[in-house]
């Protein structure tokens, strides 16, 4: 294992946060605290608490998670597409560095910047409303997978890019509309049952799902499966990076 390598590319990409830390750190702040402002005054006043939890706190869990998925595929997409762009991918690939090494790399920066941007939406939230966590180890481990799985996503997307629009589609049209369907600002029990069993198609469900029991120890899906689930991603975009790596499809053409 090149370690000199991973290295040197999960730095570079980690410098590439400082340069555009407005758009990394600033604008996810205001847009966590813009959600609590907002629907704190217009649903929090109507809707005072969710299975027995404030609405402030009940809805953090799923802020959390729309801003860890959006930022981890935004980060590993931009990581890899940008070199393809400006033609840098294949000094990378006619080094000595094996495709585990470079994957390693970009995901392990798009994953710390993810949780990075995720733990400073949870400081932002707790100054709005008063939030308990009764499994902190359990909160990072779910936060962890959730931020490693999307960053994988993240670089599937920016190989499979041919341009700017394909880079952004996912992270703008598909991801918020999932996030918002997967029980981030409601129970899905709350839903007349035909709905609730179609919320269950939503992916996001169990991520968020698991993720709010961490804080609360409540949740529309059981903890372990959506830990399955968080897993089951992850392996299957393992899987498919293998093949991409063995193939060279779309980073060597």
């Amino acid at each position: 294992m090149n370690f000199e390598a991973i290295k040197s590319i999960y730095l570079y990409e980690m410098a590439r946060t400082r340069r555009t830390l407005l758009q990394s750190v600033v604008s996810p702040v205001l847009s966590t605290a813009l959600y609590f402002i907002v629907f704190g005054a217009a649903v929090g006043s109507r809707m005072q608490e969710v299975e027995g939890i404030s609405y402030g706190a009940f809805i953090t869990p799923g802020l959390i998670m729309l801003t860890l998925i959006t930022q981890c595929i935004s980060n590993g997409s931009a990581g890899i597409y940008f070199p393809k762009f400006t033609g840098t991918i294949y000094e990378i690939l006619s080094a000595p560095v094996a495709m585990t090494e470079i994957l390693i790399g970009y995901v392990g920066a798009a994953t710390t910047k993810g949780m990075m941007i995720g733990l400073i939406t949870l400081g932002t939230a707790a100054l709005f409303v008063d939030l308990s966590i009764d499994h902190p180890a359990l909160m990072l481990f779910f936060m962890l997978l959730t931020a490693i799985a999307f960053s994988l996503a993240g670089f599937i997307i920016g190989i499979l890019s041919k341009n700017f629009e394909q880079l952004t589609l996912v992270p703008s049209l598909v991801v918020p509309p999932l996030t918002f369907l997967g029980g981030t600002f409601y129970s899905v029990n709350m839903l007349p049952p035909f709905w609730e069993a179609v919320s269950h198609f939503n992916p996001v469900l169990y991520l968020v799902s698991g993720f709010r029991w961490s804080f609360f120890e409540v949740s529309d899906v059981h903890p372990l499966i959506s830990l399955g689930m968080i897993t089951l991603f992850l392996l299957a975009g393992l899987g498919f990076l293998a093949w991409v790596f063995r193939t060279g499809y779309k980073l060597r053409s």
